[in-house]
């Protein structure tokens, strides 16, 4: 037997990878299925997917990885999944689903009661009440119980997606704790299920027995089943191991474990996320999350529809760029990065604001583009995308920063986003701050692969497994005389713009609804 692999399925939101990772982070065969389709929608503003749609994709990424590993695949020590977050599923008493998947991104709203009485003064007081009301809306379990009483009424455990392939892999209904990220009753903090008293649990009105255990990051949540060995090709018998989400994943796979560190994932969701030993809440009334790395926390600020809007783009606006690389058999994003240049920071005046999706702390968010002149070209609007969420992104770790009581030196990248060297630059002169790549933009793998050679004893400690496996490949510095010009961009404007339009976005719900 040659040197020991991990085996990591990452199942994202666009494509499912399967990855043969070693000890140094070196990938050295990999799979990626891009979906066809990756949610569709019944209603508008649903996306929904297929039970079996991601157990197919990873049964599909993994029998045609065994293919290309050849002599390597014997070396497989351990299995890990890693998956997209907040993507749930209704299961019988069997275990078989009662109804499709409610993807991340669905934005359909539940039509609830208003909160009453004593706990809609509290939540009043603590201007969190409008916060509060929306979670309860759009809580796909709310949803369900409201507009489908009779599945609801079936349902034995409401699980999410990672949960699913834990049980299709290894045959028990377990997750790791660091997993459990979505519109469900669990306490971050205590890395575990809300208590029955927790007020916090009016919001996802799930009962004890409709949920599932949870287990520690590294253990071992089973061993490979005969019937999956059949479906994927892995060895029966091979341990599964706990690991966590995927932006949990990248987070660690990125080498940022210290607090004077900060991880941005340029993904369909654009996230900023720190590692702390401290608890702490990243907005209010926001819980930081279970790391991958057990007494440690992942405090984050996530721009929902993040890098989607480039794929917006790119659909609406750059038809010509997209037959112009499918010809030269590049991407459409590397024809728009060739013209950024062209276009000084701050886009002469356009700046976007990127809250496409409502959250916690902007119930009645909208995206925003100020600044329009007959001097600004399509390219003009596809920096000021990546310039918006920037600003989004720094206005959430300074907030952090503030909250946690630390400064964040060194920013790490990952994500499909993070391969573009222009939107790396212009990341390093926007925060001013050196910018971090490392050797691969599949971080979320790494960081997965790492905990599994952790439970396995490959690595001492997570430092350890950290220095052998995340090596910088790239680094971007920040030009002085670019960052003072985003710098007043940021304070003297798009800190200012949601507080001067959060009124009229208002008012276009009233309308609207």
């Amino acid at each position: 037997m040659g040197e020991p692999l991990v085996l990591t399925y990452d199942m994202g939101t666009q494509s499912a990878r399967a990855l043969l990772v070693n000890m140094k982070g070196d990938i050295l065969a990999s799979h990626q299925k891009i979906y066809e389709e990756p949610y569709f929608s019944k209603e508008q503003l649903w996306a929904e997917q297929k039970p079996d749609f991601y157990w197919n994709s990873l049964c599909e990424s993994s029998r045609a990885l065994k293919q290309n590993a050849g002599a390597l695949w014997p070396n497989i020590i351990a299995v890990t999944c890693t998956t997209i977050r907040d993507t749930c599923l209704c299961l019988d008493k069997n275990n078989a689903p009662l109804r499709d998947v409610i993807v991340w991104s669905d934005d359909r709203e539940a039509k609830l009661p208003p909160l009453r009485g004593k706990t809609r003064l509290i939540l009043s007081l603590a201007k969190a009440l409008e916060g509060v009301e929306l979670q309860r809306r759009v809580s796909a379990c709310n949803w369900i119980m409201v507009n489908q009483p009779e599945i609801w009424g079936k349902t034995h455990k409401f699980v999410l997606i990672s949960t699913w392939l834990s049980y299709k892999l290894c045959g028990n209904l377990v997750d790791s704790n660091a997993s459990v990220i979505g519109h469900i009753p669990f306490d971050s903090k205590t890395r575990n299920w809300m208590t029955k008293g927790d007020i916090r649990r009016l919001i996802f009105e799930i009962s004890d027995d409709k949920l599932f255990p949870v287990m520690e990051p590294c253990s071992v949540l089973g061993e490979i089943t005969a019937r999956a060995s059949e479906e994927t090709g892995l060895t029966a018998g091979l341990p599964l191991i706990a690991t966590g989400s995927d932006k949990g994943c990248e987070t660690l796979g990125l080498s940022v474990l210290s607090s004077n560190k900060a991880a941005l994932s340029f993904g369909t969701t654009a996230t900023v996320q720190l590692s702390s030993q401290t608890y702490f809440e990243p907005l209010p009334f926001m819980p930081a999350y279970a790391a991958v790395v057990p007494g440690y926390f992942n405090p984050e600020v996530q721009i929902y529809r993040g890098y989607w809007l480039l794929s917006w783009f790119k659909r609406e606006f750059a038809a010509k760029e997209t037959a112009a690389a499918e010809k030269l058999h590049v991407s459409a994003e590397q024809l728009l990065d060739e013209k950024l240049k062209d276009i000084k920071p701050g886009c002469d005046g356009l700046i976007m604001e990127p809250y496409f999706s409502p959250g916690v702390t902007m119930p009645f968010a909208r995206g925003a583009v100020l600044g329009f002149s007959q001097t600004h070209t399509r390219i003009h609007l596809y920096r000021s995308i990546i310039e918006g969420i920037n600003f989004a992104l720094m206005e959430g770790l300074r907030g952090m920063e503030k909250r946690g009581k630390l400064t964040v030196k060194e920013i790490y990248v990952g994500g499909g986003g993070s391969k573009s060297d222009a939107v790396c630059r212009i990341t390093a002169s926007m925060f001013g701050l050196p910018v971090y790549r490392i050797q691969t933009y599949e971080a979320s793998g790494i960081g997965s692969s790492l905990a599994a050679f952790k439970s396995k004893g490959v690595f001492s400690s997570w430092e350890e497994g950290i220095k052998a496996m995340c090596h910088v490949k790239d680094e971007f510095l920040p030009d002085c005389n670019e960052h003072e010009v985003y710098e007043e961009i940021y304070s003297r404007i798009f800190e200012k713009i949601f507080s001067k339009v959060a009124p009229l976005y208002e008012e276009i719900q009233r309308i609207l609804t």
